[in-house]
Parts: C-alpha cells; structure tokens; sequence
C-alpha cells in the first residue's frame, strides 16, 4: 500500500501519509539506514537529488538535519527533533521544511520496522500537514526516496 489517504481535501485522513514497502534487508540494517548519517546520504531523497549535508544527534530530543540538492542546483533543507527511538523497531521524530528565513509546517513521522520473509517490512507514518495537496506531494517524493532506498540495498549498499 502507497498513497496519501482519504479524499477529503481537508480533512485528517486526506492530511496523513502511510506507505509500507519491503526491503531486502534485516530491521537492524534498514534501521541503521535511517540512521546512520554516512549511510543516509547515500539514499535520502528523490530520485536525482544528492544530499549536501546531514547531521543525525541519534538520542531522544536530538535534532537532525539534511540538505537536498535538485539537478537544479536549489538547495532543500528539512530538519526535527527525535521524539522515540527504538532500535531496531521504531523511529518517531519531527519534520519541517525551512525556507524564507523560517521553519514551516511541522508534522510527525513514525517508521517502524518488522522482520518480514523477505528483509522488513517497513511502515511509514507521517501526519498531520496543513494541507491535502502537500500529503500528495511528500506521497512522491518518499515514494522516490524509497525507491532509492531499495537500489541502495540491492546494490549491496548495507553489505
């Protein structure tokens, strides 16, 4: 399952995000991937982006940060907090974009990680934003980020 949830332009359910994707690796290494900030730079963000910088404080209050470079040159920067962290089981931390001298709309999202056949199962959980249209967008740019991740593993990246 992929997708922004809801029809509803404005309501909560059109305002969240959940995917669930399977990845070919064991929780521990996925979990470390998320948050090792040498392993992070190597997959994070959409197709064609590259990460500038990423800094990962891995303990409950701790801040994290990257900056996501288009093929454009321009320069994306997103930051939060760590709220929850379970190794190798679940991430909880803050997510806002910062642009035009300010820090934008927070929301929340929580990963969590289950051993599958397969490698893990992992779920993606990020709420509330301000609008329905934003949901759709962060849908295809974690989509894309996603698909990076698993490239990055079939390509031997967490070996």
């Amino acid at each position: 399952m992929t997708g922004a949830n809801g029809n509803d332009a404005g309501g909560a359910e059109a305002r969240t995000l959940a995917i669930e994707r399977v990845f070919a690796a064991p929780p521990d290494r996925v979990f470390n991937a998320w948050t090792d900030p040498a392993v992070l730079a190597r997959w994070w963000g959409p197709e064609s982006h590259t990460i500038a910088d990423v800094s990962i404080d891995l303990r409950e209050g701790g801040e994290w940060m990257t900056v996501m470079v288009s093929p454009e040159g321009d320069r994306h920067h997103v930051s939060g907090v760590y709220l929850e962290i379970v190794p190798p089981r679940r991430l909880v931390f803050t997510w806002a974009w910062t642009g035009d001298g300010g820090r934008g709309h927070e929301t929340t999202v929580t990963v969590t990680f289950e051993p599958h056949p397969a490698g893990t199962l992992m779920h993606f959980h990020q709420a509330s934003f301000a609008a329905a249209e934003h949901a759709r967008l962060h849908n295809q740019g974690w989509t894309s980020t996603f698909d990076g991740l698993d490239r990055f593993i079939a390509g031997g990246g967490l070996d």
